[in-house]
């Protein structure tokens, strides 16, 4: 498992940065969509290197039984999920923490962009 470094911690500053102004531009009751493809032309003008929609393998046992995608894997060591939901649910947590597990990476951010004030909207989920 990867260290909570000051790197991470930079990117993770960055990015909800980031997620702020997307949220003052557009606010909420938008597609999550809307809101991904808002972060990352975001992400592109700030030059917070990113892979959008990057494919994690899930194993079972040593052998691969599915796949998911991040939303966002920013410098390759943060997950970037984001949701336009009413609330945040213990299920989103999990597939959140489940990535977590499986990448080996030390922090993610979950934002749900469906609030009123953004920093109400983001979670910090460290394994």
């Amino acid at each position: 498992m990867r260290q909570l470094t000051d790197e991470v911690e930079q990117l993770a500053y960055a990015v909800i940065g980031a997620a702020i102004e997307v949220h003052r531009v557009l606010g909420s009751g938008y597609l999550e969509e809307v809101y991904h493809r808002a972060l990352q032309e975001e992400f592109l003008l700030r030059g917070i290197p990113h892979r959008f929609e990057h494919p994690v393998v899930v194993t079972y046992k040593g052998r691969t039984v599915g796949e998911g995608k991040l939303d966002f894997l920013v410098g390759n060591s943060l997950i970037v999920e984001l949701k336009a939901v009413q609330n945040l649910t213990p299920i989103h947590e999990a597939q959140v923490l489940s990535y977590l597990k499986i990448t080996g990476y030390p922090l993610a951010l979950l934002i749900n962009f469906n609030v009123t004030l953004l920093k109400d909207g983001i979670k910090r989920i460290i394994l």
